[in-house]
């Protein structure tokens, strides 16, 4: 199974960017030591990571045909952006919602999610450890 996983907007300040809220680990480095080893054998972790809209709407059209699924992490465009959710409706792949934080317990505007609708669910607030669980999640099929 080959599975992408796409970060949005400031999340390549990951380890920089507030770290109480965020951690204080880059996300290529958690890519490389927490998240690939435990998938090794059992699928394939690309990454892309954009803070331009229209790129991160062009890499989920790219992923038609060659991934089996998405791990979207669409940082503010999640609250903001009907392009992305139709194009993760239109790419009829299965797509699943991580955040680092629980968005809800955050200010109200981030209360709403565009993605959340399209995606075949959504996983908040356990850290880093939100990417595991949704590649887990798309190897069980859910």
């Amino acid at each position: 199974m080959k599975i992408l996983i796409v970060n949005g907007p400031n999340l390549n300040l990951l380890g920089v960017r507030e770290p109480s809220i965020y951690g204080d680990s880059s996300f290529e480095t958690y890519l490389e030591k927490s998240l690939r080893p435990p998938f090794d054998g059992k699928c394939t972790l690309d990454y892309y990571q954009s803070n331009v809209e229209g790129e991160i709407i062009n890499a989920l059209h790219g992923a038609i045909d060659a991934y089996d699924g998405v791990v979207i992490n669409a940082g503010a465009y999640t609250h903001t952006s009907v392009a992305i959710a139709d194009a993760i409706k239109a790419i009829a792949l299965p797509v699943v919602e991580v955040h680092i934080s629980n968005v809800c317990k955050r200010e109200p505007f981030r209360h709403t999610s565009f993605l959340t609708p399209v995606c075949v669910g959504a996983i908040m607030g356990f850290g880093m450890d939100s990417y595991r669980l949704g590649v887990e999640s798309l190897l069980a099929g859910k």
